[in-house]
């Protein structure tokens, strides 16, 4: 016996020496464990050592497989703690206090990639992994949502028109919104979804019809949009009191068509879009409205190698250019344009301040500009990865779109809260 204790005696130091970080108790939590993706999370770690330096990493394979990381550097506090809202990142792709870090400064495996989400009746699955060295402590997955219990999810494949509709359950009646994307085919379903969360009935719009989707474009026919608020309207969910519309980048100049043009229109909402008409003649009944151009001596190779168009788009008030001009004095609806100042796509702020001085110059005072310094021109719902490059489908190549990320992130989640906030006061 007294053999048998020595040995142990022997053995004892050894195991205290190579104890691993684990046998602490070291555990991740991420607080909800599920939430919306407009919803902020707490993310922490205990039963660290005191004043132990961690690698925090977050990963999400998006619907197109390109793989999206971020990661960031914490020292434990005395009680062996790391809280996300309290604590600094020291380095990583953030730095600073920033409870959301982990999920907005992911950036893709593969350059110039936006985080794909087609179809928001799918979660967002982010595993986020606490480590040091080479040595795993603790790992979560935590699932992001955009569609709550009882929302119904469903296709539109009507006559031309090609979408996604979602309707809150009740019997409601509910506010009607057409939210469209830029020049992809498919659906924006995520701002849709979220915003049927909110109890409105939501119609996610192609830029593009069900029967065009394989045809190559050449014009915009305004009748097809005001087929889709009719659509939108026929729902027996949805109020007869008007419709709002959410707009971004290309879409932003149809929205205003719409407004200017078309009946039922009580609110709209402009993300860095253009005054003028863009790309495409727009024909409605008798009236066309020609596209407005670009200068391609005036598009430059930035550092990085890709190109920069912002100053490409030819000046819409110009005298040749006056007819690219979208009418929106003829609107009644209210108006929120939301710019972002280092928008490379083109000059946003600049576009916005001529749409503001042409409905007051006819007496409109039904609108507001929201501007964001150092945002770029994807400014999507919170929490989504800033896109600074990308690939460009009306010049056919990379290019820039701008914008830091750390006060893009903050644009996104001011802009959504004005934006919910803006539906609210003129639908409900």
């Amino acid at each position: 016996m007294a053999m048998l204790c020595r040995q142990i005696n022997k053995l004892l130091p050894r195991y205290v020496l190579t104890r691993t970080y684990s046998d602490y108790g070291v555990r991740l939590r991420i607080l909800p464990t599920t939430c919306f993706f407009d919803e902020p999370v707490q993310v922490k770690l205990t039963g660290l050592a005191p004043q132990q330096q961690v690698e925090l990493r977050s990963k999400h394979k998006d619907d197109n497989n390109v793989v999206f990381k971020a990661t960031a550097i914490y020292q434990a506090d005395k009680k062996g703690e790391v809280d996300l809202s309290r604590h600094s990142s020291l380095g990583g792709t953030y730095t600073g206090v920033e409870p959301m870090g982990l999920f907005w400064s992911m950036r893709p495996d593969i350059p110039h990639k936006n985080l794909t989400a087609r179809d928001a009746s799918k979660a967002i699955l982010v595993e986020i992994e606490a480590s040091s060295g080479d040595e795993i402590h603790a790992n979560e997955t935590h699932q992001r949502r955009f569609l709550a219990e009882g929302v119904r999810r469903i296709l539109v494949r009507e006559s031309r028109l090609f979408g996604t509709l979602f309707v809150p359950p009740g019997e409601g009646p509910f506010p009607g919104i057409v939210v469209m994307g830029t020049l992809g085919r498919h659906p924006p379903e995520p701002e849709a979804a979220l915003l049927a969360n909110r109890k409105f009935v939501v119609l996610s719009l192609s830029l593009f019809g069900y029967q065009d989707a394989s045809k190559k474009i050449e014009r915009l026919d305004l009748e097809y949009f005001e087929e889709a608020i009719a659509f939108l309207q026929m729902q027996p969910e949805v109020k007869q009191t008007g419709v709002g519309i959410m707009s971004f980048s290309k879409s932003g100049d149809v929205a205003l068509s719409m407004a200017a043009f078309l009946d039922h229109v009580k609110a709209t909402v402009c993300i860095n879009g253009c005054i003028a008409n863009i790309m495409f003649p727009l024909h409605y009944k008798d009236i066309v409205i020609p596209a407005l151009t670009a200068n391609n001596e005036k598009i430059v190779i930035t550092k990085s190698g890709i190109i920069d168009i912002r100053d490409a788009v030819k000046d819409p008030m110009a005298k040749e250019n006056l007819a690219t001009v979208i009418p929106i004095e003829r609107a009644s609806c209210k108006f929120l344009f939301l710019v972002s100042e280092d928008d490379r796509n083109w000059d946003s702020a600049y576009y916005a301040e001529l749409a503001c001085s042409r409905l007051k110059a006819h007496g409109k005072t039904d609108y507001e500009v929201v501007s964001y310094p150092k945002s770029g021109h994807f400014l999507q719902v919170p929490y989504m990865p800033h896109y600074p490059s990308g690939f460009h489908a009306a010049v056919k190549q990379v290019t820039a779109f701008g914008g830091e990320a750390k006060p893009h992130a903050d644009a996104q989640v001011d802009a959504w809260g004005r934006i919910l906030n803006f539906f609210e006061k003129t639908l409900k």
